[in-house]
């Protein structure tokens, strides 16, 4: 769950709003029923926008509380939780794919001429 603080990063494009995916904002205040209030600010602070959108709408990026970065890999899981089951099975057929070929390419490193 999305904290007061948290940086958040759209994974949708917000039509009507000039928000597009890949967006960055803070979460300013929590509605509750899985809706946030975010910023949105321009390079020089400027706020941008401010919208109540529904966590479905993004992922979190950065921890306040932490004050730490999400990792890839959970950032990749949030994006992959938010997805129809069939399409989660291509991200991981697909997960599967980049995992062989980086075996190969470590195996074919290892191997003196």
């Amino acid at each position: 769950m999305p904290d007061i603080g948290d940086i958040i990063e759209l994974v949708k494009d917000i039509p009507g709003k000039n928000l597009r995916a890949g967006m960055r904002g803070a979460v300013v205040h929590c509605h509750g029923n899985d809706a946030y209030e975010i910023e949105f600010t321009d390079d020089d602070g400027k706020t941008l926008d401010f919208s109540a959108l529904h966590a479905k709408y993004f992922i979190v990026v950065w921890r306040a509380e932490t004050r730490q970065w999400i990792t890839i890999a959970e950032q990749a899981s949030a994006l992959v939780a938010g997805l129809p089951d069939n399409e989660a099975k291509e991200v991981l057929d697909f997960a599967r794919f980049l995992s062989v070929q980086s075996c190969q390419s470590v195996s074919y490193e290892n191997i003196s001429v």
